[in-house]
C-alpha cells in the first residue's frame, strides 16, 4: 500500500501547484513568467539545502542532468506562456494529452508495448477529462498558446522519463532546478515580466516552488523508477480532477453533476488501465 499512497500524495502536490498558480496569476498578484521563475528558484533553494544537509553532492556535471534541466525549463516556460492566451481547461487537455503520447511512445520504444486494457483505460480516462474540462459552447484555441503547451507537455514527459535512471532523487532534483533557473529567468528579460509582483503573489510562488514543486518533484523522481511509463502517464490524468475538486471545496461550492460523473469516468479509466498488481495493491 505504500507505493499507491505515495503516488496519490504526489498527484495531490501536482494539483496543488495548479491551484497555487491560478490563485496567484489570475488574481494579478504576480505575472505568469514571474511565478515560474520564483517557483524554480524556491525549489532549487529548498532541494539544494535538503540535499546538502544530508551530505549529498549535487550532480551538476552529469550528462543526464542537462536532459532533466532542459526538460524542466521547457515545462515551466511553456506552461507559463501558454496560459497567457489559453483557456485553463483546454490547456490542461493539451498538456496531459501530450504527456500521455510522450510516455506511451517511450513505453513502446523500451519494449513495453501497451496492452488493449491499457489503451482502453487511457482513452476512457482522457475522454472523462475532455467531458469535464472542455468549455461549454466551445473555445477559441490560440495557436501560440497551444504550441507553448505542447512544448510544456513534451518537457514534462521527458522530465518524467529522465527520472527513471536516477539513483539519488533528491540531489538529482536539486541539480535540475538549479540548472533550469537561468533558463526560466529568460522570459523576464524579454518583456514578459508584467507588473511588479505583490507579497501574496511572491508567497504563493515560493510555496509552490519549495513545497509542492520542489518536494513533490523529488518524490516523483523517487517513484518513477518503480512505475512503468504507461502507468506514470495514466495516474497523472487524475491531477486535473483533484485540482477541480479541491478548488470547489476551497470555494465552498458543491461540485456539479458534470464534475462528479466525469471524475468517475477518469478514475474508472485509470483503474482499468493500471497493471493488475497495481489494482490489487490499491
Amino acid at each position: 500500500m505504500r507505493l499507491p499512497f505515495l503516488v496519490a500524495l504526489t498527484m495531490m502536490a501536482f494539483a496543488a501547484n495548479s491551484l497555487l498558480n491560478r490563485w496567484a496569476v489570475d488574481s494579478g498578484a504576480i505575472s505568469s513568467a514571474g511565478f515560474a521563475a520564483l517557483r524554480v528558484a524556491s525549489g532549487a533553494a529548498m532541494l539544494g539545502l535538503l540535499a546538502l544537509g544530508r551530505g549529498q553532492s549535487l550532480p551538476l556535471a552529469h550528462r543526464r542532468r542537462w536532459v532533466g534541466a532542459l526538460s524542466l525549463a521547457a515545462y515551466m516556460i511553456g506552461f507559463s506562456l501558454a496560459y497567457r492566451s489559453l483557456d485553463a481547461g483546454v490547456g490542461a487537455l493539451i498538456l496531459f494529452g501530450v504527456v500521455q503520447i510522450t510516455l506511451f511512445a517511450a513505453a513502446g520504444l523500451i519494449g513495453a508495448p501497451l496492452g488493449a486494457r491499457q489503451i482502453l483505460g487511457a482513452l476512457v480516462a482522457f475522454g472523462g477529462l475532455v467531458w469535464i474540462l472542455w468549455p461549454a459552447g466551445g473555445a477559441e484555441v490560440s495557436p501560440a498558446g497551444a504550441a507553448a503547451m505542447v512544448v510544456a507537455g513534451l518537457g514534462w514527459g521527458v522530465y518524467t522519463l529522465a527520472g527513471r535512471g536516477e539513483v539519488q532523487a533528491l540531489a538529482a532534483s536539486a541539480a535540475n532546478f538549479l540548472l533550469a533557473l537561468p533558463l526560466c529567468l529568460l522570459p523576464l528579460g524579454v518583456g514578459l515580466a508584467g507588473p511588479a509582483p505583490t507579497m501574496p503573489g511572491i508567497g504563493l510562488a515560493m510555496i509552490s516552488g519549495a513545497v509542492t514543486s520542489g518536494l513533490g518533484y523529488a518524490l516523483w523522481y523517487a517513484l518513477v523508477p518503480r512505475l512503468a511509463p504507461a502507468t506514470a502517464a495514466m495516474v497523472q490524468l487524475s491531477v486535473p480532477v483533484i485540482a477541480l475538486a479541491a478548488g470547489a471545496a476551497l470555494l465552498g461550492e458543491a461540485p456539479g453533476l458534470r464534475l462528479v460523473l466525469g471524475a468517475g469516468v477518469v478514475l474508472g479509466g485509470i483503474a482499468l488501465g493500471l497493471p493488475r498488481q497495481a489494482r490489487r495493491s490499491g
